[in-house]
């Protein structure tokens, strides 16, 4: 499974003919390859997997998945305090929408 994380993009600049952006994930700055999303630009949210942005969401795509994030931190504390359902080495969290 992959997981891709929004973004907010703070600059974009080039370097060696690659379109790259300094990203902000909630206050850690990263570099980012934005070939593959050539209209993201400087205030816009992006997907990004493995530093590469896939793509460019709206503000309220990004918000939505910073809610949900958060909810999984949410779950992982529980998980801490052993109140997930647990198969050995795995556990299992139920989503619902």
């Amino acid at each position: 499974m992959c997981l891709g994380i929004p973004g907010k993009v703070v600059a974009t600049f080039i370097e060696h003919d690659v379109l790259m952006g300094k990203v902000d994930f909630g206050g850690i700055f990263k570099q980012v390859c934005l070939n593959l999303t050539p209209d993201a630009e400087v205030g816009k949210y992006v997907i990004v997997h493995v530093g590469f942005a896939l793509q460019v969401i709206d503000e309220a795509e990004a918000e939505k998945v910073f809610e949900f994030l958060k909810q999984m931190d949410d779950l992982q504390e529980l998980a801490a305090d052993g109140e997930l359902a647990s198969d050995g080495d795995e556990t299992r969290v139920e989503i619902v929408p």
